[in-house]
């Protein structure tokens, strides 16, 4: 039996081997490359480039978004306008004599 901080197989009583190589073969042909922290520059470029991307991504969007808010937004201030001119003393005078038109002077029946 193996002492220490060593792994042991529980069943069989004997040394697995260390944390992520239990038991397996050595690996062959794996090469791992590193870096000093100091060195990485994770965040280089990161400013720069979403300001570009961000401009190129609003510039191809814009033509299917503008149009659509820009008709949106006429409509509602032509219904606004036309709301507040109906419920003006001009546009019920204009109401109450269209109707008299319509009926050629009689009464609308409900």
């Amino acid at each position: 039996m193996a002492g220490g901080s060593e792994p042991l197989d529980t069943k069989h009583g004997h040394y697995m081997g260390g944390w992520g190589n239990l038991g397996s073969q050595t690996q062959k042909g794996i090469t791992t490359y590193a870096i000093s922290a100091n060195r990485q520059r994770p965040l280089a470029g990161t400013t720069n480039a979403a300001v570009f991307n961000s401009w190129r991504r609003f510039r191809a969007q814009a033509l299917y978004v503008i149009p659509p808010f820009a008709v949106g937004y006429l409509f509602l201030r032509w219904a606004a306008e036309k709301n507040e001119y109906y419920n003006s003393k001009e546009g019920r005078l204009h109401d109450t004599e269209a109707a008299e038109e319509a009926t050629g002077g009689g009464t609308v029946r409900a």
